[in-house]
């Protein structure tokens, strides 16, 4: 089975190597890594070079001339992940705030669901003891906002750890998501549901980021308020029968 994980990357130069390293480690032998880095002026780019010509069947780096914004290159990573054929679309953090042990469980999940999910917010789900009050309080807040305005059962809508089948991405039409910031994940799941897939909350540890700061700001989450209700007009009459067939999605 192949299975492509999609790594965004803006100043990980000191979490990728270690990263990679980690998701290689894994019993998962057809895990393949792309990295989308927004030309971090840290260098992240040309340790994700060094590590593609370590191992240039298993790692693939797309350099984009500046900070182009999340959900763009979450979407430029997933096409390159379908065009080559994944059949398991892994997105996570760089900075090791996902875990890569979990993916063996996800991917295991994956034959009975269409998206598995990484949640905080289901039983056995957790967040890091060092978070704020006040970062854990907007956090659990953002996600009850967003279920609340846009009627998401997902409990963790603002998850970025998630494992898709590829039929699932294929389906949902990539060229419909159109937000490109803390909100994309919102739009991502919020689509999914309306389109009809099973999706499965898988619960996970939250562990604050290891080294560097967190790129989410409260400018960025205030922002996300009212891009909500923008994703819910955009989306609120699409169907299980609004799914794209395969040829669709491939003449994209």
């Amino acid at each position: 089975m192949k299975l492509t994980v999609v790594l965004p990357t803006f100043n990980e130069a000191a979490n990728l190597a270690d990263l990679v390293h980690s998701l290689w480690a894994l019993p998962l032998p057809g895990l393949g890594i792309v990295v989308i880095d927004d030309a971090s002026p840290d260098g992240t780019g040309r340790i994700a070079d060094e590590l593609a010509a370590e191992q240039p069947a298993r790692l693939q780096v797309i350099h984009r001339l500046g900070k182009e914004g999340l959900g763009t290159a979450y979407v430029q990573g997933f096409r390159r992940a379908l065009a080559e054929s994944a059949e398991v679309i892994v997105q996570m953090d760089a900075d090791f705030s996902h875990s890569p042990d979990y993916l063996p469980r996800f991917v295991e999940d994956l034959r009975d669901y269409d998206l598995v999910v990484g949640s905080r917010y289901v039983p056995g789900g957790k967040l890091d003891e060092h978070w704020e009050k006040g970062r854990v309080l907007l956090s659990a807040w953002a996600n009850a906002y967003a279920r609340v305005i846009l009627g998401i059962h997902v409990k963790d809508a603002t998850a970025g750890f998630k494992a898709w089948r590829r039929s699932t991405l294929l389906g949902l039409g990539l060229e419909r998501i159109r937000s490109n910031g803390y909100i994309f994940q919102v739009e991502m799941a919020y689509v999914t549901e309306r389109l009809g897939y099973r999706v499965l909350e898988s619960p996970i540890y939250f562990e604050d980021r290891r080294i560097g700061h967190s790129k989410m700001t409260i400018p960025v989450k205030v922002e996300a308020v009212w891009r909500v209700w923008e994703v819910g007009l955009r989306h609120k009459r699409l169907g299980a029968q609004d799914r794209r067939s395969i040829e669709e999605a491939h003449h994209e």
